[in-house]
């Protein structure tokens, strides 16, 4: 395939940001800009048997590898086209039984090695930057990661080595997991759970900003950028690489952590959201800066806590933890504060999944409208807290507002996903039954 470009954009220096993509017509909002086949894609594993190995189709009935028995397809054609991908993986988990565990990103990349043998040629998803040209930024990594690059060097080699001959050299495979850490995009559903792992290169050639002009949403296993704002001919096109909800001081943080730049955006220079984002609560006497200062420290070690805690903590467990900091941080911050926020998401979570509807719909109520001011117009993270509300109502039978919660859902989405998406169609249908 030769280098035909992208309709109406173009690759170009951006000034302080490296290469960057801009516009040469106008965007409409809610326009798609340029759609991206994944260059290499993995469903995680909690989807299997959800979501189809291939095309990530959801849907019942999948039809599941012979062999492995752990790979599922809608179909033949599906097991077929995936037969080049899947056939690294289903010998060495027939040989490995339970004992097969690579991460998703070593999963991905052992994906990227191998088409890269069996690819000559510009492949759809590098119209204007090629894979080989991702940014790795080895010379910026700490110790902690490059620690983490070599324990994936390990378990591509412990995993793959049988079932993929002469591997690329270990500074090939650095430079490789670098770039994948950088470059490399999480597909979600219309509700942002994780379905998978991919890279995309024409869309890791847009830059950054906290206040992005377009986002990134998923048909399948490709991925489609629209505007979310009116984008003019000569203006560059940014799209958003983290959750939008947090103050400036930590969004810059984590930018500099995962990307290894400063945001400069305008919203970082601004800091216009921050005061309503850090939220204290009105009191008589109102708290020391040094107070804030620390219970500010205290969400930080809570939220990163948490995280881990995940892992070996029972649900109810994880409700206290979230209840216990909801009520420590309620002393000082308003329960519009985004860490206060963040504590009722998780809880969210956990009522979820421990079937505690009333309990769920509560902080989900407590969340929405706060939201609604955080995050930037048409948040993918908006729409689908009205869409986890809405479902949740209707299932409480509570009908006019679950209603009332998906066309607002509904509103967003067009915009985001495009009105011809499935996941449009299925909250059609959802409202329409409801009649």
């Amino acid at each position: 395939m030769k280098n035909e470009g992208i309709e109406g954009t173009e690759k170009f220096l951006s000034p302080d940001r490296g290469r960057g993509l801009r516009a040469v017509r106008h965007f409409a909002v809610g326009e798609l800009v340029f759609a991206c086949p994944a260059y290499s894609y993995v469903l995680t594993v909690n989807e299997r048997g959800a979501h189809c190995e291939h095309c990530f189709t959801r849907k019942e009935d999948l039809s599941k590898c012979g062999k492995c028995k752990q790979a599922y397809y809608c179909n033949v054609d599906c097991q077929r086209g995936d037969w080049p991908m899947h056939k690294l993986e289903c010998v060495a988990m027939c040989a490995y039984g339970e004992n097969w565990c690579p991460s998703e990103t070593v999963r991905l990349v052992a994906r990227i090695i191998m088409k890269q043998r069996v690819t000559t040629e510009r492949t759809p998803s590098e119209r204007l930057l090629l894979l080989k040209e991702f940014e790795a930024h080895l010379d910026k990594m700490d110790s902690e990661k490059e620690e983490m690059n070599q324990a994936d060097i390990a378990a591509l080699h412990h995993f793959y080595s049988r079932h993929i001959s002469d591997l690329p050299n270990d500074q090939a495979l650095t430079e490789l997991f670098a770039q994948v850490n950088c470059n490399g995009f999480t597909i979600e559903d219309e509700e942002l759970s994780h379905l998978g792992s991919a890279v995309f290169p024409d869309v890791a050639l847009m830059n950054h900003s906290c206040s992005p002009n377009v986002i990134v949403t998923y048909k399948g296993t490709v991925a489609e950028v629209r505007a979310v704002q009116e984008i003019n001919p000569g203006e560059e096109i940014f799209n958003s690489y983290i959750d939008l909800l947090y103050p400036t001081e930590d969004r810059r943080e984590r930018l500099l952590d995962s990307y290894f730049f400063m945001c400069q955006c305008t919203e970082c220079t601004t800091r216009s959201k921050d005061k309503a984002k850090m939220e204290i609560r009105k009191l008589s006497s109102p708290p020391e800066p040094k107070e804030i200062q620390s219970m500010v420290l205290y969400a930080k070690n809570v939220i990163e806590e948490f995280r881990r805690a995940k892992h070996y903590k029972s649900p109810s467990e994880l409700l206290e933890m979230c209840e216990l900091s909801l009520e420590k941080m309620g002393a000082i911050f308003a329960d519009t504060n985004v860490y206060m926020l963040h504590m009722m998401y998780q809880a969210m979570g956990v009522c979820l999944y421990m079937q505690d509807w009333d309990g769920a719909m509560s902080y989900g109520e407590k969340i929405v409208q706060p939201y609604s001011v955080h995050y930037p117009a048409y948040s993918l993270n908006v729409a689908s807290m009205y869409l986890k509300l809405g479902r949740l109502y209707l299932g409480l039978e509570k009908k006019s507002q679950g209603v009332k919660a998906l066309k607002k859902a509904l509103d967003i989405m067009e915009v985001a996903h495009g009105k011809d998406h499935h996941y449009v169609a299925e909250v059609k249908r959802e409202i329409v039954e409801q009649k």
